[in-house]
């Protein structure tokens, strides 16, 4: 088959993506069975757009069907909605309200990051460093909701909850490392 990326460095980062994305959507997809859909029906939503990022990037990566202004338009679109649906609309309760305004600012500047990228006239001039600063604010959203779990109590959603907060850094991580390649290849 036929691949966006030729160097074997991207292949790799692309597939690993791809093979987390797959797990972490597979694990939370088996939890809501678990629970039942009465208890998680907002991961059943959520995973609809994790799974569309992910069919997008497999199709970016193997050239089918898709452009490079379709794939930056529709990966940022799921992404934003997963933000909003999750960080904004439907926060998680956390144990203390410092860590969920803070969440909450990350997640509106976090919003705010991919509206702005994916609404500029002249996209292709986006720079590496604002793709990361996505990709990084994602992570530190993700990474407060995992402190926030450390302090709670351990129960039987401790482990779902772990795989479901990562998996959209992976995601805008794959979103990032697929576009910053698009970019050097033009240049």
């Amino acid at each position: 088959m036929n691949s966006r990326f030729k160097e074997k460095a991207k292949i790799i980062d692309i597939a690993i993506v791809f093979l987390c994305g797959a797990v972490s959507v597979g694990t939370m997809l088996y939890g809501i069975f678990h629970f039942g859909l009465k208890d998680a029906w907002n991961e059943l939503v959520l995973n609809v757009f994790y799974i569309a990022c992910l069919v997008m990037i497999v199709m970016y990566f193997f050239q089918k069907g898709i452009t490079t202004k379709q794939f930056n338009y529709w990966c940022s679109l799921c992404v934003g909605i997963t933000v909003l649906l999750r960080d904004i609309l439907f926060p998680p309760p956390l144990a203390k309200y410092s860590l969920h305004l803070s969440c909450l600012a990350l997640s509106v500047l976090l919003l705010l990051m991919l509206t702005y990228f994916y609404a500029r006239k002249e996209w292709k001039t986006y720079s590496k460093r604002n793709l990361w600063m996505i990709c990084i604010v994602d992570m530190v959203i993700a990474a407060l909701y995992n402190y926030d779990i450390f302090l709670e109590p351990i129960n039987e959603y401790t482990d779902y909850l772990l795989v479901e907060i990562w998996i959209r850094p992976t995601i805008t991580y794959g979103l990032v490392a697929c576009f910053v390649s698009e970019t050097k290849s033009r240049e």
